[in-house]
This record gives C-alpha cells, sequence and structure tokens, in this order.
C-alpha cells in the first residue's frame, strides 16, 4: 500500500522500583496481534484536511500533514489472518510531542480503540478520540480525532496491542517511524484560530503568491512576493524556527504565544533568527532586500545553515512571517502603512528637532514612508469579549518588547480603541499608525530649551494597506484593500482625538508630549505643496506658499531642503539646500521655489527612489515658527513580463521579460531574477551584458510548470546604478492533453 510504513518491535521491561527491590513475574502476551505495517493515509487525508498543496505529501513516500480537531484514517496490518476484534484485542495509539509528553498537558494524545462509533465523542474537551471504521481478514482501518488545542508540531506515534484477558500483561508496542505534523485547523469551531467566514482561509492560510504595498502615500504600488509555503523546505523550516523559539510543548497549541515567538524568531537580533536587518545601502556581505522575490530561499538557507540570513528589511520579514504563519495553518496577512511612526519613547507622538540654525536633530523618532507588518487571525481568551479577530504582530525588529526584540499580537479593536493597557505592544502600535508629529525649535528664550513650532495630526497612518482576499491583480491595483478604519476612527474626527487622549492617560510621557499646547499668536499661513511622484529623469520643484493675513509686514527666515532617505526616513544624501530672509508685505502672498534638477539628485539617490523636502521659518517679530516634510518617489519603470497564451503543464514554455533603461547613463553588473511556485522548481538569476543610456532590452527565460492551475510570476531587476525594478504575471497552466 503507498505510504506503508515498516514497523519494529521495542522489547519493554518493567519499570526499576524507586524504594523496593521486590522483582515481579510478568505474565507473556498469548494472542496479541502483531503489527506489520501502518499507513496514515498521507495523500488521502491531506484532501480532507485541505494539506494536498504541501509537496511533502505528494513525495514518493509521502509524509502526514494534518491539521488538528478534524478526523483522519490511520490503516494497519496485523501479521495474523484474522481481523481485529474490539471483544477480544486491545489497540491503544499513543500521539507524542516533545521530550517528556503528557496527556495531562496536552503532549500527548492516547487513544484507546473501544467501539466502533463516533456518536460518543463529546465537543472538544482537550482530549483526542479514536473509533474502529472497518477490519476485515487483511487490515483495520480506524478514524482518530486530535484535540482541537492540540499543540502544533512534529508529532510521534506508537501503537501498543494487547488481549483484553489479559490485562496484566505487557502489550506490543511498536513505534512509528516517520514524523507526522500537526497544525492549526481554522476551519474547526473549537479551533482558536477559527475563522467564520471561511471562504477568506483561501486566501489567507492556502494562497502562496500574495502582494505587498511599498512606496510612498502619493505613489505606492503592490509588489508581488512569492510565500511559498507548500514547498517541502518550509514546513521542516518553520518547525526548526519554532524550536529554536525554546516554547514549553504546553503551549504550543496557544496561537498568542505561537505569533508572539515568530515575531521574535523572524529577526536575528536576539536569538539567531531568520534574517538580519540592514537599512544601510550597504549589502555586499549578502543579498540585497530587494533582490528577494519569495519566501522559500530564505527559509531554506536558514534552515540549512542554522544561522541567520542576510539581508532584510520590513517588506521581507513581512513575507516571510506570513509563509510561516500560513504554513502552521495560521491566517495571515501582509500589512502597510503607508506614512509610520517610531515613537522610541511611548509619547504617542513623533518629535522633531531643530537647532538654531534651522538644521533637523537626530532624537531616535522617526517616520518610515512605509512600514510593513503582520496580521494574524486569533482568539483572545486573555482579553475583555471583543478583541478576538485580526491581531497585529510585526518582526522588524524597533523597539524591544519584554526586554527582546519582539512585537504583538496587539488586537486591532484595542489600537483603534486606545486601549493601551491590553497585551502585547498596544501602545507602540497605536503610534505607529497615529502619532502626532510634533516641530520644536532651539530657542534660548523658552522655557524647556526649545519652542514648539506646530504639530500635525493628520500625517501619520495616511492610508494602511492589505492585499484583497480572493482577487489577484498581476499588472494593476485593482486587489489593494484600504483597512484603515480598522485601526482607527476617521482621520480628524472627534472620536479619532478622543482614542488618542484616551491612550495618552495611560503614559506618562504621552501627556507629557501629546497635550503641550502649541504658541497662540500665528499671523502667517504656510503651506509645503506636496509632490506626488517624479518619473526618473525628470527635474522636480519645492514651493512653499505664504500668507500674511495681518496688516503689518513680516521678516521671515527661511530654509528649504531637499534630500535622498531611506524608506525608514534615515538620511542618505543632502541634495541641495536654501536658506535665507526676506520680507512679506502686509495681507502679501508670496511662493518660494527650489528647482531640483536630473544631474543634481540622480548622483545622491539612493535604493527605492525615495525623496524627503522639508521647510522650516521663523517670523522675527511675532517668533512663530513652522515646519513641514513631505515624502514622495522617483519612479522607476517596470518590468514588462510577457507569457504564451497556451503553457502547459510539464512542458517548456519561454517567457520574455523587458526592460527600458530610463537613465542617460549605462547600467553595470545587471542581474534578472524570476521566481513563481509550481511553476519553476526554484528562483532563476540571469547575468545580464550592460545596459546603455535609455536602451530598450529583452531577455528571454522558460518555465516548466508542475502542475496545471493559475499562478503567480515575480521578477526584480538591478544593477549597480539602478535598483529594485520589478514586474509579475499571472500564468494560466493548462493541464497535458
Amino acid at each position: 500500500m503507498p505510504g506503508e510504513t515498516a514497523w519494529s518491535r521495542v522489547s519493554v521491561s518493567p519499570e526499576p522500583a524507586a524504594e523496593h527491590s521486590t522483582t515481579f513475574a510478568v505474565p507473556a502476551v498469548s494472542d496479541a496481534l502483531t503489527l506489520s505495517s501502518l499507513s496514515l493515509e498521507a495523500l488521502r487525508n491531506a484532501s480532507a484536511h485541505r494539506t494536498r498543496r504541501f509537496e511533502l505529501v505528494r513525495l514518493s513516500r509521502p509524509v502526514p500533514v494534518l491539521r488538528r480537531g478534524q478526523h483522519f484514517d490511520v490503516v494497519i496490518k496485523f501479521n495474523e489472518q484474522r481481523p481485529f476484534d474490539l471483544e477480544k484485542d486491545s489497540l491503544r495509539l499513543v500521539f507524542s510531542l516533545g521530550q517528556n509528553p503528557n496527556p495531562v498537558k496536552g503532549t500527548q494524545g492516547v487513544v484507546s480503540i473501544l467501539n466502533d462509533s463516533s456518536e460518543c465523542w463529546p465537543v472538544h474537551d482537550g482530549r483526542w478520540y479514536g473509533r474502529l471504521k472497518n477490519s476485515d481478514s487483511n487490515e483495520t482501518e480506524l478514524e482518530i480525532r486530535p484535540s482541537a488545542d492540540a499543540p502544533i508540531g512534529v508529532w510521534r506515534l506508537k501503537v501498543e496491542t494487547g488481549v483484553k484477558e489479559e490485562s496484566s500483561a505487557i502489550p506490543k508496542v511498536y513505534e512509528h517511524k516517520e514524523q507526522i505534523y500537526l497544525l492549526f485547523n481554522p476551519w474547526v469551531k473549537d479551533d482558536a484560530t477559527f475563522m467564520e467566514k471561511q471562504a477568506l482561509l483561501d486566501e489567507y492560510v492556502l494562497q502562496d503568491v500574495g502582494k505587498i504595498w511599498v512606496g510612498t502615500y502619493q505613489s505606492h504600488v503592490g509588489r508581488q512576493w512569492v510565500f511559498g509555503q507548500f514547498d517541502k523546505a518550509v514546513l521542516p523550516a518553520a518547525m526548526f524556527v519554532l524550536e529554536r523559539a525554546n516554547l514549553d510543548p504546553t503551549i504550543r497549541g496557544n496561537p498568542i504565544a505561537i505569533s508572539r515567538a515568530i515575531s521574535k524568531l523572524v529577526n536575528s537580533n536576539d536569538d539567531a533568527g531568520v534574517l538580519v536587518g540592514n537599512w544601510s545601502g550597504n549589502y555586499a556581505a549578502g543579498t540585497a532586500p530587494g533582490a528577494w522575490t519569495g519566501s522559500v530561499k530564505i527559509l531554506e538557507q536558514h534552515h540549512s545553515t542554522k544561522q541567520p540570513v542576510q539581508f532584510g528589511q520590513c517588506w521581507v520579514f513581512a513575507g516571510v512571517t506570513t509563509t510561516i504563519c500560513r504554513a502552521l495553518g495560521l491566517p495571515s496577512r501582509v500589512v502597510t502603512n503607508l506614512v509610520s511612526a517610531h515613537d522610541s519613547n511611548a509619547s504617542l507622538t513623533v518629535d522633531k528637532y531643530f537647532d538654531i540654525h534651522s538644521r533637523p536633530l537626530d532624537t531616535g523618532d522617526s517616520i518610515w514612508n512605509f512600514h510593513v507588518w503582520n496580521e494574524a487571525w486569533m482568539a483572545r481568551p486573555d482579553l475583555p469579549k471583543g478583541y478576538g479577530g485580526w491581531q497585529a504582530i510585526d518582526a522588524t525588529p524597533q523597539e524591544t518588547s519584554d526586554g527582546v526584540y519582539q512585537c504583538g499580537p496587539a488586537s486591532l479593536q484595542a489600537i483603534r480603541n486606545g486601549s493601551v493597557g491590553f497585551k502585547y505592544d498596544v501602545q507602540f502600535l497605536i503610534s505607529s499608525v497615529n502619532a502626532d508629529v510634533v516641530y520644536w525649535k532651539q530657542d534660548p528664550t523658552a522655557e524647556m530649551g526649545y519652542r514648539r513650532m506646530n504639530a500635525s495630526t493628520a500625517e501619520v497612518g495616511r492610508k494602511i494597506l492589505t492585499k484583497q482576499a480572493n482577487v489577484f491583480d498581476a499588472s494593476g491595483q485593482a486587489d489593494m484593500e484600504d483597512i484603515t478604519w480598522l485601526y482607527k476612527a476617521k482621520e480628524g474626527s472627534q472620536l479619532e482625538r478622543s482614542t488618542m487622549y484616551n491612550a495618552a492617560r495611560g503614559s506618562t510621557n504621552a501627556r507629557r508630549y501629546l497635550l503641550q499646547p502649541g504658541e497662540a499668536r500665528e499671523d502667517l499661513v504656510f503651506t509645503l505643496n506636496d509632490l506626488d511622484k517624479i518619473n526618473v529623469g525628470d527635474k522636480f520643484e519645492i514651493n512653499v506658499t505664504i500668507k500674511n493675513e495681518v496688516d503689518d509686514a513680516r521678516t521671515l527666515d527661511v530654509t528649504l531642503c531637499a534630500s535622498s532617505v531611506y524608506y525608514n526616513g534615515v538620511e542618505a544624501n543632502l541634495i541641495k539646500k536654501a536658506a535665507g530672509k526676506f520680507k512679506i508685505r502686509p495681507r502679501g502672498r508670496d511662493v518660494l521655489r527650489l528647482e531640483v534638477t536630473p544631474t543634481e539628485y540622480l548622483p545622491k539617490l539612493v535604493e527605492y527612489g525615495m525623496m524627503k523636502i522639508f521647510a522650516v521659518a521663523t517670523v522675527l517679530e511675532t517668533k512663530q515658527t513652522w515646519a513641514a516634510e513631505d515624502d514622495f518617489q522617483i519612479v522607476k519603470p517596470r518590468i514588462n513580463v510577457k507569457v504564451p497564451e497556451s503553457v502547459v503543464a510539464k512542458q517548456v514554455s519561454s517567457l520574455e521579460f523587458t526592460l527600458k533603461n530610463p537613465l542617460k547613463t549605462t547600467l553595470h553588473n545587471c542581474k534578472l531574477q524570476y521566481e513563481g511556485p509550481h511553476v519553476l522548481t526554484s528562483n532563476v538569476t540571469i547575468d545580464m551584458d550592460d545596459i546603455g543610456p535609455e536602451e530598450e532590452i529583452t531577455v528571454k527565460g522558460d518555465v516548466t510548470p508542475v502542475r496545471k492551475g493559475k499562478f503567480g510570476l515575480v521578477a526584480v531587476f538591478s544593477s549597480d546604478e539602478l535598483h529594485d525594478v520589478t514586474g509579475s504575471a499571472s500564468v494560466e497552466v493548462k493541464p497535458v492533453a
């Protein structure tokens, strides 16, 4: 029978007495059945358990991948040419997890086959159950149901056979040689990960290609990412990550503990976890974060080397986190927060300080153009009713929580309500999506040494995005879903402000900074005109509009500045700066302009093409001060991926990747990578010739899909001068004729 496993008999001797030396005679087993083979029916059970897409299940020797709380079949063959007899024979299956399994602690499931009916099985009560399904002279078929709260992980199995009339005899014991993967089961109501709208699980557990939105508020795109949770390398790697967490096996059935551990182990700051974070722009020691197309290669390398993989940034951490969660059966999705605050001192504000010459000072707080984290779906019995559902977790190492770099799970409802006292890290997430941005300028006459200039209550958390469930747009944005409303009330509404003040009451620093009054007299109105996006190679202009609303002239000290920045808000290079004093007439209106040309910004542009402009102004007569900033992106071209109309499983098909160099300079050290689950067996890298100024090139590649279906293909181009150029396509694979 396919999937049958040979068994070896284990001799059993009585345990030595702890305090007595008396020996006892052990009755021999006279007529106990002798097990010859066992099959966990990996393929058959996989269909019912929705695990058939795992490559482990489809190996020549299938590996069982099961979900807790749901019955599965076991087929046993005995050497004796007689059927298993419920009245005569005793049969017990013992499933174990960890070094010291214990049924009381949930790490051992003991199943005695006493009848052929499941009607007596109670609603899930923390125990495992089993029954005789069928028995004849050739084989015995059993039905087993694990507990719905059983710890997830790699389980072992042994079988004990005996004769009921000889209850004092030692049973025959057989140990199974193969591993059994047991996962969360969000399709079962009694599982803590249960999701009532089960159609959503096709996306949040079973979808292996997705999108991660990156960019600025004005210009953002969905970047395809291959999660690849069904790859044969992923589930063993995910279990390895869990083992490194050193979680007590008794709590490995708790999605709260599991998700928090994943947020800790995907980064390498404390535990030599999966990925090393790097925001420096120098990736010579590893792979640039923008060059990854999916999670499989990362997890495979981490598992095989037992070392952290270099390098990752927030969307890479989030992509890997989604892969691990979905592999384990924990519903998960990637979330992007456009204009995301990093509040380093728990003040619910991002404080921007400038010295007396209007030069910005580093304070630890920052605003990222975008930041990516995850949500995982689970019940929260540790919180009041209504706080279950989506929980935010973040594997990117920003601030420590309980002494290590981990974040969440934080209930989205708690974030929206400003409930900073609820576990875990709710206040940090509130700041991330809704912090006020407060500008301060050095002033020796001010009580604190700095004068508060102005504050923005609507700058952070401008839009929070995820991929819409069960919708996929390979080249557009039709699959983008705005979930800002899940994190906060409408920006500027009374409810939104009340939530922030409610949160501030629970934090000393928040009360000190968030509620700090501003300057009363403001004669002038300033507006920094936002830029949406600039195509690479085009010039742009900084515009500040100033309106004088009083009958007196005013003298201003103004600084305008443009810099290239990394996506986490850290300045890379100053590109252009202008400063000076000028007068504005009574009731007058003026526009200040600063033009930046391609020759000025291109040599100083860094990865992802992020730019920051800021303006600072002081009214000398009144000490009114004002500051504002805007982030935008220098937009790069996309790769056009051409797929043949007819792609057939197990046959080679050709692809074309077309890209135009937008720069007036040659691109060197050019590489193209592409990846797609079920379309390719591994990531493909093509080394390319140099690309001349404004030259358009086409590169050919091929795929050999392993099976029919609709799959995603992701491509990334990189060079010394131009990075992070992406493209994607859907591939419709037809069956072999």
